[in-house]
Protein backbone atom coordinates (compact mmCIF):
# COMPACT_ATOMS: atom_id res chain seq x y z
CA UNK A 1 0.00 0.00 0.00
CA UNK A 2 2.81 2.39 0.81
CA UNK A 3 3.95 2.33 -2.82
CA UNK A 4 0.68 4.01 -3.72
CA UNK A 5 0.90 6.72 -1.08
CA UNK A 6 0.77 10.25 -2.44
CA UNK A 7 2.98 12.77 -0.64
CA UNK A 8 3.55 15.32 -3.38
CA UNK A 9 1.21 17.50 -5.39
CA UNK A 10 3.33 17.13 -8.52
CA UNK A 11 2.69 14.55 -11.19
CA UNK A 12 4.84 11.56 -10.20
CA UNK A 13 6.60 8.86 -12.13
CA UNK A 14 5.02 5.65 -13.41
CA UNK A 15 1.78 7.44 -14.34
CA UNK A 16 0.53 7.83 -10.76
CA UNK A 17 -2.07 10.64 -10.49
CA UNK A 18 -1.10 13.95 -8.84
CA UNK A 19 -2.44 14.84 -5.41
CA UNK A 20 -4.65 17.58 -6.88
CA UNK A 21 -6.53 14.99 -8.94
CA UNK A 22 -6.92 12.65 -5.96
CA UNK A 23 -8.15 15.53 -3.79
CA UNK A 24 -10.70 16.41 -6.43
CA UNK A 25 -11.94 12.80 -6.63
CA UNK A 26 -12.14 12.57 -2.85
CA UNK A 27 -14.02 15.85 -2.58
CA UNK A 28 -16.38 15.07 -5.44
CA UNK A 29 -17.26 11.47 -4.63
CA UNK A 30 -16.58 10.92 -0.90
CA UNK A 31 -16.88 14.20 0.98
CA UNK A 32 -19.72 16.00 -0.80
CA UNK A 33 -22.34 13.31 -0.32
CA UNK A 34 -25.17 12.91 2.20
CA UNK A 35 -23.91 11.96 5.67
CA UNK A 36 -25.94 8.75 5.56
CA UNK A 37 -23.75 7.52 2.71
CA UNK A 38 -20.70 7.88 4.94
CA UNK A 39 -22.02 5.79 7.81
CA UNK A 40 -20.70 2.41 6.63
CA UNK A 41 -17.65 1.18 4.78
CA UNK A 42 -19.90 -0.60 2.30
CA UNK A 43 -21.44 2.71 1.26
CA UNK A 44 -18.05 4.45 1.26
CA UNK A 45 -16.57 1.75 -0.98
CA UNK A 46 -19.42 2.23 -3.45
CA UNK A 47 -18.48 5.93 -3.54
CA UNK A 48 -14.84 4.99 -4.11
CA UNK A 49 -15.98 2.68 -6.91
CA UNK A 50 -17.82 5.59 -8.57
CA UNK A 51 -14.62 7.64 -8.28
CA UNK A 52 -12.69 4.77 -9.86
CA UNK A 53 -15.07 4.65 -12.83
CA UNK A 54 -14.76 8.41 -13.28
CA UNK A 55 -10.97 8.23 -13.09
CA UNK A 56 -10.73 5.40 -15.65
CA UNK A 57 -13.38 6.78 -18.02
CA UNK A 58 -12.36 10.43 -17.95
CA UNK A 59 -8.98 11.15 -16.38
CA UNK A 60 -7.10 8.26 -17.98
CA UNK A 61 -8.83 8.74 -21.32
CA UNK A 62 -7.89 12.42 -21.44
CA UNK A 63 -4.36 11.79 -20.18
CA UNK A 64 -3.10 8.37 -21.39
CA UNK A 65 0.11 8.83 -19.37
CA UNK A 66 -1.91 8.20 -16.20
CA UNK A 67 -1.83 4.66 -14.90
CA UNK A 68 -4.93 2.45 -14.96
CA UNK A 69 -5.76 0.72 -11.66
CA UNK A 70 -7.82 -2.22 -10.49
CA UNK A 71 -10.55 -1.29 -8.01
CA UNK A 72 -8.50 -2.64 -5.09
CA UNK A 73 -5.42 -0.66 -6.14
CA UNK A 74 -7.49 2.48 -6.59
CA UNK A 75 -9.15 1.94 -3.19
CA UNK A 76 -5.73 1.75 -1.54
CA UNK A 77 -4.68 4.90 -3.38
CA UNK A 78 -7.76 6.80 -2.21
CA UNK A 79 -7.46 5.64 1.41
CA UNK A 80 -3.81 6.75 1.48
CA UNK A 81 -4.60 10.09 -0.14
CA UNK A 82 -7.90 11.16 1.42
CA UNK A 83 -7.63 12.64 4.93
CA UNK A 84 -10.93 11.20 6.15
CA UNK A 85 -10.04 7.70 4.93
CA UNK A 86 -6.35 7.59 5.88
CA UNK A 87 -6.96 6.49 9.52
CA UNK A 88 -8.40 3.21 8.21
CA UNK A 89 -5.53 2.27 5.87
CA UNK A 90 -4.38 -0.52 8.19
CA UNK A 91 -7.77 -2.23 7.82
CA UNK A 92 -8.17 -1.80 4.06
CA UNK A 93 -7.82 -5.51 3.20
CA UNK A 94 -10.65 -6.47 5.55
CA UNK A 95 -12.76 -3.53 4.39
CA UNK A 96 -12.35 -4.49 0.75
CA UNK A 97 -13.08 -8.16 1.46
CA UNK A 98 -16.29 -7.25 3.33
CA UNK A 99 -17.28 -4.94 0.48
CA UNK A 100 -16.99 -7.73 -2.10
CA UNK A 101 -19.08 -10.00 0.12
CA UNK A 102 -21.68 -7.26 0.43
CA UNK A 103 -21.81 -6.61 -3.31
CA UNK A 104 -22.85 -10.18 -4.14
CA UNK A 105 -25.89 -9.71 -1.90
CA UNK A 106 -27.11 -6.49 -3.54
CA UNK A 107 -30.24 -7.22 -5.62
CA UNK A 108 -29.91 -6.96 -9.41
CA UNK A 109 -32.60 -6.02 -11.92
CA UNK A 110 -32.70 -5.64 -15.67
CA UNK A 111 -34.69 -6.70 -18.71
CA UNK A 112 -35.18 -9.46 -21.25
CA UNK A 113 -35.81 -7.58 -24.50
CA UNK A 114 -37.65 -9.67 -27.11
CA UNK A 115 -38.20 -8.88 -30.78
CA UNK A 116 -41.63 -8.87 -32.40
CA UNK A 117 -41.53 -12.61 -33.15
CA UNK A 118 -40.35 -13.60 -29.65
CA UNK A 119 -37.61 -15.59 -31.37
CA UNK A 120 -34.71 -13.34 -30.43
CA UNK A 121 -33.53 -11.37 -27.42
CA UNK A 122 -30.93 -8.69 -26.80
CA UNK A 123 -27.77 -9.75 -24.96
CA UNK A 124 -24.78 -7.65 -23.95
CA UNK A 125 -21.15 -8.61 -23.47
CA UNK A 126 -19.08 -6.99 -20.75
CA UNK A 127 -16.09 -4.79 -21.54
CA UNK A 128 -13.46 -7.20 -20.22
CA UNK A 129 -15.42 -10.44 -20.10
CA UNK A 130 -16.31 -13.04 -22.69
CA UNK A 131 -19.73 -14.08 -21.43
CA UNK A 132 -23.11 -12.73 -22.55
CA UNK A 133 -25.94 -11.60 -20.29
CA UNK A 134 -29.22 -9.77 -20.32
CA UNK A 135 -28.74 -6.03 -19.64
CA UNK A 136 -28.95 -5.60 -15.88
CA UNK A 137 -27.20 -4.13 -12.86
CA UNK A 138 -27.19 -3.63 -9.10
CA UNK A 139 -29.79 -1.54 -7.30
CA UNK A 140 -28.83 1.73 -5.69
CA UNK A 141 -29.82 2.48 -2.14
CA UNK A 142 -33.64 2.79 -1.74
CA UNK A 143 -34.12 2.28 -5.50
CA UNK A 144 -37.22 0.43 -6.69
CA UNK A 145 -36.73 -2.74 -8.75
CA UNK A 146 -38.34 -1.36 -11.90
CA UNK A 147 -36.51 1.97 -11.61
CA UNK A 148 -33.18 0.15 -11.41
CA UNK A 149 -34.08 -1.96 -14.45
CA UNK A 150 -34.96 1.14 -16.49
CA UNK A 151 -31.75 2.89 -15.48
CA UNK A 152 -29.44 -0.08 -16.06
CA UNK A 153 -30.93 -1.03 -19.44
CA UNK A 154 -30.67 2.59 -20.59
CA UNK A 155 -27.03 2.79 -19.45
CA UNK A 156 -26.01 -0.51 -21.07
CA UNK A 157 -28.02 -0.35 -24.32
CA UNK A 158 -29.21 3.25 -24.77
CA UNK A 159 -32.77 1.91 -25.01
CA UNK A 160 -35.52 3.36 -22.79
CA UNK A 161 -37.91 0.65 -21.58
CA UNK A 162 -39.89 2.89 -19.21
CA UNK A 163 -43.00 2.95 -21.43
CA UNK A 164 -42.83 -0.79 -22.18
CA UNK A 165 -42.22 -2.17 -18.69
CA UNK A 166 -45.01 -4.08 -16.95
CA UNK A 167 -44.09 -4.60 -13.30
CA UNK A 168 -46.06 -7.87 -13.22
CA UNK A 169 -44.17 -9.40 -16.13
CA UNK A 170 -40.85 -10.53 -14.75
CA UNK A 171 -38.69 -13.56 -13.99
CA UNK A 172 -36.77 -13.80 -10.75
CA UNK A 173 -33.87 -16.13 -9.92
CA UNK A 174 -31.77 -16.40 -6.75
CA UNK A 175 -28.02 -16.80 -7.25
CA UNK A 176 -26.56 -17.72 -3.88
CA UNK A 177 -27.50 -14.72 -1.73
CA UNK A 178 -28.31 -12.44 -4.66
CA UNK A 179 -31.78 -11.86 -6.07
CA UNK A 180 -31.93 -11.14 -9.82
CA UNK A 181 -35.18 -9.88 -11.35
CA UNK A 182 -35.53 -9.38 -15.11
CA UNK A 183 -38.59 -7.66 -16.59
CA UNK A 184 -39.86 -9.02 -19.90
CA UNK A 185 -39.94 -6.29 -22.54
CA UNK A 186 -41.59 -7.68 -25.65
CA UNK A 187 -42.31 -6.61 -29.22
CA UNK A 188 -39.23 -4.45 -29.78
CA UNK A 189 -38.49 -3.80 -33.46
CA UNK A 190 -35.36 -5.54 -34.68
CA UNK A 191 -34.08 -2.38 -36.38
CA UNK A 192 -34.05 -0.46 -33.09
CA UNK A 193 -30.78 1.37 -32.49
CA UNK A 194 -28.80 0.22 -29.46
CA UNK A 195 -25.62 1.78 -28.05
CA UNK A 196 -24.43 1.99 -24.41
CA UNK A 197 -24.38 5.35 -22.68
CA UNK A 198 -21.58 4.37 -20.31
CA UNK A 199 -17.92 4.08 -21.28
CA UNK A 200 -15.88 0.87 -21.11
CA UNK A 201 -18.68 -1.22 -19.62
CA UNK A 202 -20.21 -2.94 -22.66
CA UNK A 203 -18.17 -4.26 -25.59
CA UNK A 204 -20.96 -5.67 -27.76
CA UNK A 205 -24.75 -5.74 -28.12
CA UNK A 206 -26.50 -8.32 -30.30
CA UNK A 207 -29.79 -10.02 -31.08
CA UNK A 208 -29.53 -13.74 -30.26
CA UNK A 209 -31.94 -16.50 -31.22
CA UNK A 210 -33.49 -18.04 -28.11
CA UNK A 211 -33.39 -21.56 -29.52
CA UNK A 212 -29.64 -21.25 -29.89
CA UNK A 213 -29.19 -20.13 -26.30
CA UNK A 214 -30.52 -23.42 -24.98
CA UNK A 215 -27.89 -25.61 -23.31
CA UNK A 216 -25.93 -27.83 -25.65
CA UNK A 217 -26.54 -30.76 -23.28
CA UNK A 218 -28.14 -31.49 -19.92
CA UNK A 219 -24.72 -31.36 -18.29
CA UNK A 220 -23.58 -28.05 -19.81
CA UNK A 221 -25.65 -25.03 -18.84
CA UNK A 222 -22.97 -22.37 -19.15
CA UNK A 223 -22.60 -22.61 -22.94
CA UNK A 224 -25.29 -22.65 -25.61
CA UNK A 225 -25.13 -24.74 -28.76
CA UNK A 226 -23.34 -21.83 -30.46
CA UNK A 227 -20.55 -22.01 -27.89
CA UNK A 228 -21.44 -18.67 -26.28
CA UNK A 229 -20.87 -18.42 -22.53
CA UNK A 230 -24.27 -18.06 -20.87
CA UNK A 231 -23.62 -18.01 -17.13
CA UNK A 232 -26.26 -15.33 -16.46
CA UNK A 233 -28.65 -16.35 -19.25
CA UNK A 234 -29.31 -20.08 -18.95
CA UNK A 235 -31.14 -19.96 -15.58
CA UNK A 236 -33.87 -17.74 -17.06
CA UNK A 237 -34.54 -19.65 -20.27
CA UNK A 238 -37.03 -22.26 -18.99
CA UNK A 239 -39.27 -19.61 -17.39
CA UNK A 240 -38.93 -17.40 -20.46
CA UNK A 241 -39.93 -20.26 -22.74
CA UNK A 242 -42.99 -20.86 -20.55
CA UNK A 243 -43.94 -17.17 -20.71
CA UNK A 244 -43.61 -17.13 -24.51
CA UNK A 245 -45.86 -20.21 -24.80
CA UNK A 246 -48.65 -18.23 -23.12
CA UNK A 247 -48.27 -15.03 -25.12
CA UNK A 248 -48.83 -14.65 -28.83
CA UNK A 249 -46.20 -12.55 -30.61
CA UNK A 250 -47.43 -9.60 -32.73
CA UNK A 251 -45.56 -11.04 -35.73
CA UNK A 252 -45.64 -14.76 -36.42
CA UNK A 253 -42.25 -16.51 -36.48
CA UNK A 254 -40.88 -16.72 -39.99
CA UNK A 255 -40.24 -20.08 -41.64
CA UNK A 256 -36.91 -18.84 -42.96
CA UNK A 257 -34.86 -18.57 -39.80
CA UNK A 258 -33.10 -15.23 -39.28
CA UNK A 259 -29.32 -15.17 -38.81
CA UNK A 260 -27.97 -16.88 -35.72
CA UNK A 261 -26.82 -13.64 -34.15
CA UNK A 262 -26.99 -10.07 -35.39
CA UNK A 263 -24.55 -7.60 -33.89
CA UNK A 264 -26.15 -4.18 -33.49
CA UNK A 265 -23.27 -2.42 -31.71
CA UNK A 266 -19.64 -3.30 -31.09
CA UNK A 267 -16.62 -1.50 -29.68
CA UNK A 268 -13.75 -1.97 -32.10
CA UNK A 269 -11.07 -1.62 -29.42
CA UNK A 270 -11.80 -2.48 -25.81
CA UNK A 271 -8.30 -2.93 -24.46
CA UNK A 272 -7.67 -1.48 -21.02
CA UNK A 273 -6.79 2.19 -21.09
CA UNK A 274 -7.74 2.71 -24.72
CA UNK A 275 -10.49 4.82 -26.16
CA UNK A 276 -13.31 2.73 -27.61
CA UNK A 277 -13.85 3.10 -31.34
CA UNK A 278 -17.35 2.12 -32.35
CA UNK A 279 -18.08 -0.23 -35.22
CA UNK A 280 -21.79 -0.35 -35.96
CA UNK A 281 -23.49 -3.22 -37.80
CA UNK A 282 -27.14 -2.38 -37.31
CA UNK A 283 -29.20 -4.78 -39.38
CA UNK A 284 -32.35 -4.19 -41.37
CA UNK A 285 -34.73 -6.68 -42.87
CA UNK A 286 -33.55 -8.10 -46.20
CA UNK A 287 -35.14 -6.40 -49.19
CA UNK A 288 -36.63 -3.58 -47.16
CA UNK A 289 -36.02 0.14 -47.50
CA UNK A 290 -36.54 0.80 -43.83
CA UNK A 291 -34.54 3.72 -42.48
CA UNK A 292 -33.37 3.98 -38.85
CA UNK A 293 -35.98 5.83 -36.85
CA UNK A 294 -33.49 7.46 -34.50
CA UNK A 295 -32.27 10.81 -35.75
CA UNK A 296 -30.48 11.89 -32.58
CA UNK A 297 -26.96 13.31 -32.41
CA UNK A 298 -24.44 11.20 -34.29
CA UNK A 299 -27.04 8.95 -35.91
CA UNK A 300 -26.38 10.31 -39.42
CA UNK A 301 -22.77 9.15 -39.13
CA UNK A 302 -23.65 5.81 -37.55
CA UNK A 303 -26.24 5.12 -40.24
CA UNK A 304 -23.85 5.97 -43.09
CA UNK A 305 -23.59 3.36 -45.83
CA UNK A 306 -21.45 3.39 -48.99
CA UNK A 307 -23.46 3.58 -52.24
CA UNK A 308 -21.47 0.84 -53.99
CA UNK A 309 -23.46 1.07 -57.22
CA UNK A 310 -22.71 4.77 -57.60
CA UNK A 311 -19.02 4.17 -56.82
CA UNK A 312 -18.78 1.43 -59.45
CA UNK A 313 -20.49 3.63 -62.05
CA UNK A 314 -18.04 6.43 -61.32
CA UNK A 315 -15.08 4.05 -61.60
CA UNK A 316 -16.34 2.69 -64.93
CA UNK A 317 -16.82 6.24 -66.24
CA UNK A 318 -13.30 7.14 -65.15
CA UNK A 319 -11.77 4.11 -66.85
CA UNK A 320 -13.76 4.77 -70.04
CA UNK A 321 -12.57 8.38 -70.13
CA UNK A 322 -8.95 7.35 -69.57
CA UNK A 323 -9.22 4.79 -72.36
CA UNK A 324 -10.68 7.38 -74.76
CA UNK A 325 -7.87 9.81 -74.00
CA UNK A 326 -5.29 7.11 -74.70
CA UNK A 327 -6.87 6.23 -78.06
CA UNK A 328 -7.10 9.90 -79.15
CA UNK A 329 -3.49 10.56 -78.28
Amino acid sequence: MSSLHRSSSATLKNGLPPQELLDDLCSRFVLNVPKEDQQSFERILFLVEYAHWFYEDNSVEKNPSLKSFTLKEFTSLMFNSCDVLRPYVAHIDDIFKDFNSYKVRVPVTGAIILDETYERCILVKGWKGTSWSFPRGKKNKDEEDHACAIREVLEETGFDISNLLDMDEHIEVIFGQQRVRLYIISSVKDDTAFAPLTKKEISEIAWHRLDELLPASDDVITRGITGHKLYMVAPFLASLKSWISKHKPPIAPKPDRPPKGICVWKAKNNSIGSSPTIAESQSTKPGSDAQPHDTGPGMSLRNFRFDTHAILRAMEAGFSSQKSDTVLS
